[in-house]
């Protein structure tokens, strides 16, 4: 096999090219320096996880031109303070010149790999082969392929970059170099089993031992190499002008890229080599993250640790300042010992202080606006780096409480020689995660186990630099310059799965991320008896700073017996799961964008666009008089001859009739179309129309009320009137915010009085089932209060600007106003219309 440079360069021995130390920044924590990197790559035995959100800058390093002539062009110059012409073009210059010296040493490695492959082919067909060929083919699988891939794009690049300048393109060689992602899917899923078989090998071949051991060594590279390619996408972007006709290519090769991550990720174990065992063997690493766990009574944050032997839950110690963050051990389990109860086993959840609602909505009102107020000094000349830094620790408080306390999905394991421990989690994709992980770890000889004093301390010890999470996931612990995340309105169309190997009635559930952690905002239709669902439903879902879609398959239980204790819930079981990067750039084109995600030999079909926050507060001037969507509600009451609109009157009296008691009603979006089929029908009278509701989901029914409201040219309790609703739930003295906020309703029009008034008796009776519904009179004011008042498009442009203000103080006291009504005692119209005797109804 020829040596990678044309010019003379090296081949790097077996021993450099294990040894080698080119660093592109994605190896994680190193608190020691470099050795550290070093010795945690040397002797993995698997493979290690792969970072999909790059933190880092990559440092760029390539062997000096003294030592080697004709390696890859490393530009020597350096950017000066104030010099700005260039920077651009040297930027991206210094990082493709990183690139070359960087595929130069990997190649170099994936030769390391090949060498032994034709001597082992070569004595397969004799009478005494050191492997079959079989085996040689399960080895060395895709190796050829990677290495061609490289060297082609390496030898195109390196001319380019030679005779670099601002007209050069090189997104077409990026873009191509991501479409071939394809080999190293077929690599990765290879994987587990090209070691097994080259650990089987070497256990009964002595000629193969040494030759596996090196291979051990660098399988990780390829997996490695994905991730570092995706760090100078990041890069090149940044240093390219958006008009550049490789920004769009370099664009679509890191959405691939990153869509690739996403997918195999779900495979990987994350293990890294932690202790030796009193057995000699090796204990890994194969998962860590921070959970919530309920005992004594009160929420402690945690992080547990998953090895291949053991479960351990720690707690990070206060240190301080200078010294070594350490880790408390608060207890461990054997995973021999570990079990999961089943429903009918599981203990009643212990008692347990529930958060009320409008406690968790307040507070993320108060991190979003301790958000604003940070950005606001950072823009601010003024801006002082001490005020940033306290806002952020206040930030930081308010961030943690957030985690702590908004989990509610209970996680129980259980020692089967002593006690059981409970955690809430915000997400069942994460619950997912955690059993399955336990699970297929238990599937192997594991032995009872018990640790002495000494082993559990450096076991603990050790915790810190093997850990894979290192801060929990709050927007604090994010770098000025990532990502804030999408704030406005998600749409998606789940359209349809393949994969199943039998017929079930199947689901699928949405999930985004919010606050720094996931929640459940969407849930198709079962579909039954089938193993081609085909939903094609649409949802609309509200984004706050979400950067991640997940999508969880289920199958429908319908045995009751098989009731969660911990809450009171049929336990389905997931199918597969699956999650996918929201990339800006992709999501918020005008367009819809299809996509797959692949979940356990499940593909699951859907098809997204995003829609900003303020271009759903756009209303224009009704100038349809048919129809009730998006006419004025006092046209249409006159129309009518009614006091309340028929659209309200029948949803509300469809939703009362079977659909109070329904979980989330209000809050979980129906299916789109059927919103939309609704919608159609009341703007044209159709005489079905009841019978159209009566069949129809009632979260659709809801949808298509809340709809009504959200497009009325005019918000049912007035432009004219929101400032002044603004101003009234702002006073402090009960008696004189009593008095304004009841002349407000008295100064509302006729219709949007008896409609508010008729809207407002209806949730309060859906809060009284708040027991089975789980919907409170807060969560009730959360969904309709911004829809019921909002600013008009002129005043809200004003606030507006920050893409964070979503959770604005304007928006939290919008749902105060409608929270004020609903807690007050009734309301009647004949008596508030009474009262205008000895009112002026000027504003």
């Amino acid at each position: 096999m020829e040596p990678v440079s044309h010019q003379g360069m090296p081949r790097l021995s077996w021993i450099d090219t294990l040894y080698s130390n080119f660093n592109y920044g994605t190896d994680g924590y190193d608190a020691e320096g470099n050795e550290e990197h070093k010795s945690s790559r040397e002797g993995s035995e698997t493979m290690p996880y792969i970072d999909e959100s790059p933190t880092m800058s990559p440092q760029l390093s390539a062997r000096s031109q003294d030592s080697v002539d004709g390696v890859s062009p490393t530009p020597t110059e350096v950017l000066l303070p104030g010099v700005s012409s260039d920077k651009g073009l040297l930027m991206r210059k210094l990082v493709l010149s990183g690139v070359l010296a960087s595929e130069e040493i990997y190649i170099n490695q994936l030769e390391a790999l090949l060498l032994p492959m034709k001597p082992l082919k070569a004595t397969a067909s004799t009478s005494q082969p050191v492997l079959t060929l079989q085996q040689i083919n399960d080895i060395f699988y895709k190796i050829e392929d990677i290495y061609q891939m490289h060297k082609d794009f390496y030898d195109k690049l390196c001319p380019i970059v030679l005779q670099f300048d601002n007209k050069t393109t090189v997104g077409h060689l990026f873009q191509k170099l991501a479409s071939q992602l394809g080999v190293y899917k077929a690599f990765v899923d290879n994987y587990k089993f090209a070691l097994e078989t080259a650990e089987k090998c070497s256990q009964c071949n002595v000629q193969f031992f040494k030759i596996s051991e090196v291979r051990t060594a660098l399988l990780y590279k390829p997996i490695d190499r994905v991730t570092r390619s995706t760090l100078v996408l990041h890069d090149l972007l940044k240093h390219t002008p958006t008009d550049h006709p490789d920004y769009p290519l370099l664009q679509d090769a890191l959405r691939i890229s990153q869509n690739f991550l996403s997918s195999i990720n779900e495979d990987i174990d994350p293990r890294r080599t932690a202790v030796t065992t009193p057995k000699g063997e090796p204990r890994q690493l194969v998962k860590d993250g921070f959970l919530v766990e309920l005992s004594e009574n009160s929420r402690k944050l945690r992080h547990l640790f998953l090895f291949t032997d053991l479960l351990l839950c720690a707690k990070l110690k206060k240190t301080t300042v200078g010294k070594h963050q350490q880790y408390d051990c608060k207890w461990y389990i054997p995973l021999a010992d570990l079990v999961f109860p089943s429903p009918e086993e599981s203990e009643p959840i212990p008692q347990l202080h529930a958060t009320p609602d409008h406690e968790i909505e307040e507070m993320k009102a108060k991190i979003s606006v301790l958000k604003s107020e940070i950005q606001k000094e950072r823009k601010s000349n003024k801006g002082s780096s001490r005020t940033i830094e306290r806002l952020k620790k206040k930030m930081f408080e308010y961030e943690s409480w957030l985690l702590l306390y908004s989990p509610t999905i209970p996680f129980r394991i259980h020692n089967k020689n002593g006690k059981s421990y409970f955690f809430l989690l915000s997400s069942d994709y994460e619950r997912s995660e955690w059993r399955e992980a336990i699970q297929k770890l238990q599937k192997k000889d594991l032995q009872a186990l018990a640790l002495s004093p000494f082993e559990l301390q450096v076991l603990t010890a050790s915790c810190f630099k093997l850990r894979t999470v290192h801060n929990v996931p709050i927007i604090s612990h994010k770098d000025d310059d990532e990502s804030p995340g999408l704030y406005g309105f998600l749409h998606v169309i789940v359209k349809s799965a393949k994969g199943f190997s039998h017929s079930s009635n199947l689901y699928c559930t949405l999930e985004v991320d919010s606050f720094g952690y996931f929640v459940s905002k969407a849930k198709t239709r079962v579909f039954r008896d089938t193993t081609e669902p085909e939903w094609n439903e649409e949802f609309e879902i509200e984004l706050e700073g979400s950067q991640c879609l997940r999508i969880l398959c289920y199958e429908k239980c319908y045995d009751k017996s098989k009731l969660n204790k911990d809450n009171n819930e049929i336990v389905d079981k997931i199918m597969g799961k699956g999650q996918i990067q929201l990339d800006p750039q992709v999501v918020q084109s005008k367009n819809w964008h299809d996509d797959v995600i692949e979940m356990n030999g499940i593909k699951v079909e859907f098809s997204m666009k995003f829609s900003s926050r303020d271009m759903s507060l756009k209303r224009t001037p009704s100038k349809k008089q048919t129809g009730v969507f998006g006419v004025k509600i006092s046209v249409v009451t006159k129309r009518e001859r009614s006091k309340v609109p028929y659209i309200v009157r029948q949803c509300i009296e469809e939703v009362e009739k079977r659909g109070i008691e329904e979980v989330g009603i209000y809050r979980i979006s129906g299916v789109a179309t059927d919103i939309q089929a609704l919608k159609a029908s009341f703007d044209a009278s159709n005489k079905d129309i009841l019978m159209m509701l009566s069949d129809m989901d009632i979260n659709a029914i809801a949808g298509t009320l809340k709809l009504y409201f959200r497009e009325l040219p005019e918000p049912l309790l007035t432009d004219r009137l929101y400032l002044a609703f603004m101003e009234g739930i702002a006073l402090s003295d009960p008696a004189a915010k009593e008095n304004c906020m009841m002349h407000l309703l008295r100064s509302l029009p006729d219709p949007n009085l008896m409609t508010f008034l008729f809207l407002l008796q209806h949730l309060k009776r859906v809060a009284e089932k708040e027991p089975i519904n789980k919907m409170s009179l807060h969560n009730l004011a959360t969904v309709f209060g911004p829809t019921l008042l909002r600013p008009s498009e002129v005043e809200s442009k004003g606030h507006m600007n920050l893409a964070s203000d979503i959770w604005s103080h304007d928006v939290m006291a919008q749902v105060q106003v409608l929270l004020y009504y609903l807690q007050h005692p009734p309301i009647s119209f004949s008596e508030l219309k009474r009262s205008t005797l000895y009112y002026s109804t000027d504003v």
